[in-house]
C-alpha cells in the first residue's frame, strides 16, 4: 500500500510542509519562515499551487522533486541515486512509498500530521530494480533541516553505487550563492556569484573535508548579509571525500544540496548489502546570522555537546617543536599555570624516533631515549598544578621510516604496486585493514590506560591521494572514514570524559560529521591575528564559538612573520575556546602579567561567550571586522571592533550594536585589558578627555579585568533600539588593534 499523506514540522521560526501524496517519494513544498497552523485543505492548495504548467519541449505530466530528485520523473538535472547492477539495470529506479515512521512509530491512514521538533522516515521500494529506501528528514531545536538516506540492494546480484546526493528546493527569488573558498594558513575565505542556470559544484576530493571545503552553501536574495534578506544554506556533514551543489534547470527550478563524494568502485552493495549517506543540513534565517545562530543552537541542543566549562588551553608546539626536554616543558608548565591555564597539551615529536617529521609516526609508543621515566614526570606535575594534561596524535598517518611501516609495509593505503605522493614526509596507515585499525586502537588505548588524559589533540596532516587497499585494489576513503569515526568513538566508550580536538592541517577537516565525535577544532595553522579575524568570523557560520580553537600566539606570527601588540592577539582569541600557543618562558614580566588579565577576563565572561547568540556586523568596507555576542535573556553583550587595515576618511563614524532588546536601556562600557591599545583615541562619550594612547591600565583591588579608564559608571545608557540601528561614535586607534564593549541591561 503506497503513501498518501502530508507532514508539517514546525519550530523556533521555521516551517517544513512534506508531500508524501500518491506513493511518491517526499518532496517539500516549503522550507522556510513560520507558516502558522495549516489545515488539509491548505497543504492541499499548497501542493495544487506548486504543479508547475506544462511548457513546450517539457513532459506533458508536471515534474514533482523530491528530496532524492529521481530521473524518471522528468527531472533533467543531477539524479539523486546513480549506480547500476552489472549488466546495467537499475540506474534509473522508480521508488513508491510503503511506509511512514514518526520518531520510530509507524503512521496509518492519516491525511495530515503536524509535528514540533520530530524525525520522520519514509520507507520506499523499487521491486524491479531490486532496491529499498529509507529517507529520515528531521527538523532539530533550533531550525535546522537534516536528511539522510539509506539504501539496501534486495536484488540477487551486486549493485555498484556510483552516487547518492539530497537536495533541497530553494524559491527563484533566491539568485546568489555564496560559500566558501581557502588554502592552508587562510581557510574559510567568503566567495559569492549568481545562482544562473547550470550546476555550481564544490567536489571535495582530499581524502578529508580539506581547507577549501564549500562548508555551508547558501542562497539568498540579491544582496543579502548578515542582517538581512531570505538565505538557505546546507552542510554536508562527512569528513572524506563530499560534495555540495546548487544547480537550476531550465524550467527554472532549483536546488541546493550534497552527499557523499564516491570513488570510482568504492562502494558496491552485496545483496543484502546497505549504504547510509551523511547528513545534510539546512539552515533558514534572516541574514547569514539566522542562519549561523540555528546551526549553533542545533549542535548546543545535542546530548554530546560539550556541557562543562571550557578550559584554558596551551599548547606547546609553537614553544618548542620536536625539542622534547623535561625540564624546559617543566617550566613552561609553571609559566602556563601561573597566568590561569587549565589544560597543557604536548604536541608533536614524544613516540617512536619522532625527533622530526621525517620519522616515527604509526609507532604509538613512548620514546624512552626522550623520556626514560616514560612521560610521568610531566603528566604528574601538570597535573599538581592543577591543569589536566592533553597528548597529540595523528592516527591516521605513517611514516615510510618506522616500525610499523617496516612490520607492514601493506598497511600503507596505496593503488598497485606504487606509493601515494608523499605529503611532508608521510603517507595515510589504511585504518579499512581490521588487523591494521586493531593495532593503532591498541597502542592509543595503552597509552591512555597508563596515563591520565583528559584531551587529545588529534591531526590528519596529508591529503589521501591514491588511497587504495593494497589487498583489494579498491579505493579506500570511505572505508577510511568510516573507521575514523569508529575509532574515536571506541576511544571515547573506553574512556568516558576524554575531550578530543579536530585538527588537520589546521582547519581542514571542519564538518558535522567530524563533530558529533570530536568537542573542538583547530580553526587554523595561522595564529596571526589579522588573519584570525577573518578566519574565526567566517567558521562561525557553521560552529559556535566554543568549538573554536582560538589561541593567543607569541607576539611575531609564526605562519605571517607579523608582528602585533598582545591587546589584538588577546581581542582576537577571547571569541573562541582561549588558549595560548606561545613559549612563555621568554614572555617578560609585564607581558605574563597582561596574558594573565585577558585569561582572566575570558574566565569572567566564558558563560556569555560560549552560551550567547552571534551577531555580526555588516560595514561598508574591509577596513573594520565587527562582531558581537549577546545572552539569550538579552540581558548583556559583548561586542569587538577590530580595526584590520587604514579606512580612507580617518574616522568610520558610529559604530552599531545588533542583537539587543530594542524596548531595554543598556550601559555600553568600553573595556580595556592589559595595555591600552596604540593610537588610542577616546570618543567623547567614554567621558575621558586625556590621551590614553602611551598608558597601562592599573588594576584596582579586588577589581575583575572588566576594565575602563574612568569610573565605574563610565560610558553611556541608551536603548536597545538606538544601539542597534544608530550606535555609538568609533574610538580612533592604530590598524590591526581592536577594541571591547561591555553592554549591560540597567532596567
Amino acid at each position: 500500500m503506497s503513501l498518501n499523506a502530508f507532514v508539517t514540522l514546525n519550530t523556533d521560526g521555521v516551517s517544513v510542509v512534506v508531500d508524501l501524496t500518491d506513493g511518491r517519494l517526499p518532496a517539500l513544498l516549503h522550507w522556510g519562515p513560520d507558516l502558522g497552523e495549516l489545515t488539509i485543505d491548505d497543504v492541499r492548495a499548497m501542493a495544487l499551487t506548486a504543479a508547475m504548467p506544462a511548457a513546450p519541449s517539457t513532459v506533458d505530466e508536471p515534474s514533482r522533486l523530491a528530496l532524492l530528485p529521481e530521473h524518471w520523473a522528468g527531472w533533467t538535472g543531477r539524479p539523486g541515486l546513480s549506480g547500476a547492477r552489472a549488466d546495467g539495470s537499475g540506474w534509473s529506479p522508480k521508488f513508491v512509498t510503503h511506509t511512514l515512521l514518526v520518531d520510530g512509530e509507524q503512521q496509518t491512514d492519516a491525511e495530515l500530521i503536524t509535528l514540533g521538533t520530530a524525525a520522520i522516515e519514509v520507507l520506499a521500494r523499487d521491486e524491479e530494480a531490486g532496491l529499498e529506501l529509507a529517507l529520515t528528514l528531521e527538523l532539530t531545536a533550533g531550525g535546522v533541516l537534516r536528511t539522510q538516506a539509506r539504501l539496501t540492494n534486495v536484488g540477487d546480484d551486486d549493485y555498484r553505487l556510483d552516487d547518492l546526493v539530497i537536495a533541497y528546493p530553494v524559491p527563484t527569488v533566491a539568485s546568489e550563492l555564496q560559500d566558501q573558498a581557502g588554502r592552508w594558513a587562510k581557510e574559510r575565505v567568503p566567495q559569492r556569484r549568481d545562482f544562473s542556470v547550470g550546476a555550481h559544484v564544490r567536489e571535495g576530493r582530499h581524502g578529508r573535508t580539506g581547507a577549501d571545503a564549500a562548508t555551508v552553501l547558501h542562497a539568498g536574495t540579491p544582496s543579502f548579509s548578515f542582517a538581512d534578506g531570505e538565505v538557505w544554506g546546507v552542510h554536508v556533514g562527512w569528513s572524506g571525500n563530499h560534495t555540495h551543489y546548487a544547480e537550476r534547470i531550465y524550467t527554472g527550478e532549483q536546488v541546493i544540496g550534497g552527499g557523499e563524494l564516491l570513488l570510482p568502485g568504492e562502494v558496491v552493495l552485496a545483496p543484502g548489502g546497505d549504504y547510509t549517506s551523511p547528513w545534510l543540513y539546512g539552515s533558514y534565517g534572516r541574514g547569514l546570522d539566522e542562519v549561523a545562530r540555528r546551526f549553533h543552537r542545533y549542535l548546543r541542543s545535542r546530548p554530546n555537546h560539550p556541557t562543562s566549562v571550557r578550559p584554558v588551553t596551551i599548547n606547546v608546539w609553537e614553544a618548542v617543536y620536536f625539542d622534547h626536554t623535561l625540564q624546559p616543558l617543566l617550566d613552561l608548565a609553571e609559566k602556563a599555570a601561573a597566568v590561569g591555564v587549565e589544560r597543557y597539551v604536548l604536541d608533536d615529536g614524544w613516540f617512536g624516533a619522532r625527533r622530526d617529521d621525517f620519522a616515527g609516526l604509526g609507532d604509538w609508543v613512548v620514546a624512552d631515549d626522550v623520556w626514560p621515566d616514560g612521560l610521568h614526570p610531566l603528566v604528574d606535575r601538570v597535573k599538581e598544578l592543577g591543569m589536566q594534561f592533553g597528548l597529540w596524535f595523528e592516527p591516521e598517518m605513517i611514516n615510510e621510516d618506522s616500525d610499523v611501516a617496516r612490520a607492514h609495509p601493506e598497511w600503507i593505503m596505496a593503488t598497485g604496486d606504487r606509493l601515494p605522493v608523499e605529503s611532508r614526509h608521510q603517507q595515510v596507515i589504511n585504518l579499512g585493514i581490521p588487523e591494521c585499525y586493531a593495532h593503532v586502537r591498541d597502542q592509543m588505548l595503552a597509552i591512555l590506560d597508563e596515563y591520565d588524559i583528559g584531551y587529545i589533540k588529534w591531526d590528519h596532516n596529508r591529503d589521501l591521494i591514491d588511497a587504495g587497499n593494497r589487498t583489494t585494489g579498491r579505493a579506500g576513503v570511505h572505508a577510511q572514514t568510516e573507521a575514523v569515526y569508529r575509532l574515536i568513538d571506541e576511544l571515547k566508550a573506553a574512556h568516558p570524559g576524554l575531550e578530543i580536538e579536530s585538527c588537520s592541517s589546521g582547519g581542514a577537516r571542519v564538518d558535522l560529521g567530524i563533530l558529533q565525535r570530536t568537542d573542538r577544532v583547530w580553526v587554523s595553522d595561522c595564529i596571526d591575528p589579522l588573519e584570525r579575524q577573518q578566519m574565526m568570523r567566517w567558521t562561525q557560520q557553521l560552529l559556535p564559538p566554543e568549538l573554536l580553537g582560538s589561541h593567543i600566539a607569541s607576539g611575531t606570527s609564526h605562519t605571517t612573520g607579523r608582528t602585533h601588540e598582545l591587546n589584538f592577539r588577546g581581542a582576537t582569541a577571547l571569541f573562541g575556546h582561549l588558549g595560548i600557543e606561545w613559549d612563555l618562558r621568554n614572555a617578560s614580566d609585564g607581558e605574563l602579567d597582561e596574558l594573565a588579565e585577558w585569561v582572566e577576563f575570558h574566565k569572567e565572561h566564558r558563560d556569555l561567550l560560549h552560551g550567547g547568540d552571534l551577531v555580526r556586523v555588516d560595514f561598508p568596507d574591509d577596513s573594520l571586522v565587527a562582531s558581537g555576542v549577546v545572552s539569550p535573556d538579552r540581558s548583556s553583550a559583548l561586542y569587538s571592533f577590530a580595526s584590520v587595515s587604514t579606512h580612507v576618511t580617518g574616522l568610520r563614524g558610529r559604530l552599531r550594536m545588533p542583537g539587543l532588546d530594542p524596548d531595554r536601556r543598556y550601559r555600553v562600557s568600553p573595556v580595556l585589558v592589559g595595555r591600552v591599545p596604540s593610537g588610542l583615541r577616546p570618543a567623547k562619550w567614554w567621558g575621558v578627555e586625556r590621551d590614553l594612547s602611551t598608558e597601562t591600565v592599573d588594576l584596582t583591588a579586588g577589581r575583575p579585568p572588566r576594565l575602563v579608564p574612568v569610573a565605574e559608571e563610565a560610558g553611556v545608557v541608551l536603548p536597545g533600539r538606538v544601539l542597534g540601528s544608530v550606535g555609538v561614535m568609533e574610538s580612533l586607534m592604530f590598524p590591526d588593534h581592536a577594541l571591547l564593549y561591555l553592554v549591560e541591561a540597567v532596567d
